[in-house]
């Protein structure tokens, strides 16, 4: 089926949505601290580069970065339709992560970065392992 859209007409439309955010997978990082009873986290604070979870009083925050959305080495794909555009988005979104942990490092915090597969119940007690040695 084709378009009913020009393809000037599909990129407006397209432009104008916005993301929400990567629900699922915060979701199944707060059921794991939920889990192991790991609390002091708080969501939707205002803190440079809008961690997905933050500790406060430790001053630790949390990134769960997606696979495809962040380039995964392990997991990330490259779509073979418009492959420019996509290699420059996901190259941006690396460079902003980098950017984001670099900055919020020099105002004292410290910075958890998990990657959408290690959500997997399967990865579950080796990402318990590192955020319990995150939080010390």
């Amino acid at each position: 089926m084709s378009d009913i859209f020009t393809k000037a007409k599909r990129s407006e439309v397209m432009s104008r949505i916005r993301g929400r955010g990567n629900k699922a997978t915060e979701l199944a990082l707060a059921k794991l601290f939920r889990r192991h009873k790991i609390t002091g986290w708080r969501r939707n604070q205002k803190i440079f580069g809008k961690p997905d979870f933050v500790f406060s009083k430790l001053k630790l925050a949390v990134f769960v970065d997606g696979c495809f959305w962040h380039g995964c080495p392990r997991h990330g794909t490259q779509p073979k339709g418009n492959a420019a555009f996509w290699r420059r988005k996901i190259s941006r979104n690396q460079s902003r992560d980098k950017e984001v942990s670099r900055t919020l490092r020099k105002l004292g915090w410290r910075v958890l970065r998990i990657w959408e597969h290690e959500l997997a119940r399967k990865n579950e007690k080796r990402l318990l392992l590192r955020v319990e040695r995150a939080l010390g």
